[in-house]
């Protein structure tokens, strides 16, 4: 058969016998090249009606999801791109945030979709994601995070030239359920500090709790960092874990993100500066945690990196021992978060959620919570931390006080 083309109307491609290959084969114009030329983009088929169904379905492509960038590979899937834009987030991203997106797409996203392909995924396939983690019987909030991960994915991808359909850009996600992490009653967080008065690390749950540190805040801070004269705290480092570059591979250096600092202590663990500059704060000490950080001093295990609670070995101490200990506490002052006739134990992040309900129950305006939290808000600047800490020592004294009240009362 000769080279026969099928003349086709300006625009939509055109459809020619390839005698060399033995197939009809068919383009479509997409542009120019970076050197000056025209560019197509070739699709083929046995019959020449196969040709022109695939010509019709890479123009509906190209409309729909704009012309791909050059030199981008055809048919890449879900999970390959999400490979190479992990690869690419590991170091802009916060080390937890990082963590986090990864799982999200390797446990749900790439099992679910993986195997598709990003030019001919469709709205359904982006739901089916969500469908499984439902299924599995996971809260909507995981659902609502790992679309909200896959969106972003996708739309990077846009970004970069790759072919996605728009219609799987605006898909919307199943909304993020309701939590039911709240404060601990006062009740309960009164036993809790009850029962952490026979432990020498007591003023590790004092600050949870009146002074609405973070655990990471807790755990990274160091004798350097307290003033015990003057009753002040100055709180602008975390204790993280960092990724290795090469998984599990220690030789390989910790993945950084650019412009963070962070200072090795052991193993992966580092000290990191806080998410935002607002987490970057000086705290007043109420006087009970003047009182349990003075006397955890004198029988802290010494540290050589300085922590103010670290292991007995002088090491740091790992988040997973530090939720284990506040399972410990909260059985032994037998307290548990109730709804309904559903019980559960108490995250540890909720000590902060106790502080910030007392602070607010207690008349404290907005900004100093916020200073107190380290919250990005409408505080722009360090200035103020400095500047206002006679109203945020009134505030703290506020929570310990309906705290003392609770117990003596």
């Amino acid at each position: 058969m000769g080279d026969v083309t099928e003349q086709r109307s300006k625009g939509s491609g055109s459809v020619y016998w390839d005698a060399n290959r033995e197939r009809f084969v068919g383009t479509v114009e997409a542009g120019w090249t970076a050197r000056g030329t025209r560019r197509r983009l070739p699709v083929s088929g046995r019959t020449k009606r196969e040709a022109l169904a695939k010509l019709k379905v890479k123009q509906r492509e190209v409309t729909q999801a704009g012309t791909p960038a050059e030199g981008a590979r055809a048919g890449t899937t879900v999970k390959a791109w999400a490979n190479e834009w992990l690869e690419t987030q590991a170091d802009r991203m916060r080390p937890s945030a990082f963590g986090a997106t990864r799982s999200q797409l390797r446990t749900w996203v790439i099992p679910a979709i993986g195997h598709k392909r990003l030019d001919r995924l469709s709205p359904g396939d982006v739901r089916a994601v969500s469908r499984a983690i439902l299924s599995a019987e996971r809260a909507v909030s995981t659902a609502n995070r790992a679309h909200n991960e896959l969106l972003r994915m996708l739309r990077d991808a846009a970004g970069e030239g790759r072919q996605v359909p728009s219609a799987v850009l605006t898909v919307t996600g199943p909304g993020t359920g309701r939590s039911d992490r709240d404060a601990l009653t006062l009740a309960d967080a009164a036993a809790v500090l009850l029962a952490a008065r026979d432990e020498p690390d007591e003023a590790r749950w004092v600050l949870a709790m009146l002074q609405g540190m973070r655990p990471a805040e807790v755990l990274g801070l160091t004798w350097s960092r307290v003033d015990l004269e003057t009753g002040g705290v100055l709180v602008d480092w975390q204790l993280k874990p960092l990724p290795y570059k090469v998984a599990r591979d220690r030789t390989s250096g910790f993945r950084v993100p650019a412009g963070h600092e962070a200072q090795r202590l052991h193993d992966a663990i580092h000290l990191v500066r806080p998410k935002t500059k607002s987490g970057w704060r000086r705290m007043p000490l109420v006087p009970w945690a003047v009182l349990a950080l003075e006397r955890w001093r004198t029988v802290a295990p010494s540290s050589p990196h300085d922590l103010v609670f670290p292991r007995a070995d002088g090491r740091a101490r790992s988040d997973k021992g530090d939720r284990a200990a506040w399972v410990v506490l909260q059985d032994r002052a037998q307290v548990a978060h109730v709804d309904g006739a559903q019980g559960r134990r108490y995250d540890l992040y909720e000590c902060r959620h106790t502080t910030a309900t007392l602070l607010r129950e207690g008349g404290v305006d907005d900004e100093t919570i916020i200073a107190i939290m380290g919250h990005s808000s409408i505080l722009s600047t360090r200035a103020y931390l400095h500047t206002d800490q006679t109203r945020m020592r009134a505030a703290l004294g506020g929570v310990e006080a309906a705290m003392v009240r609770q117990i003596e009362g």
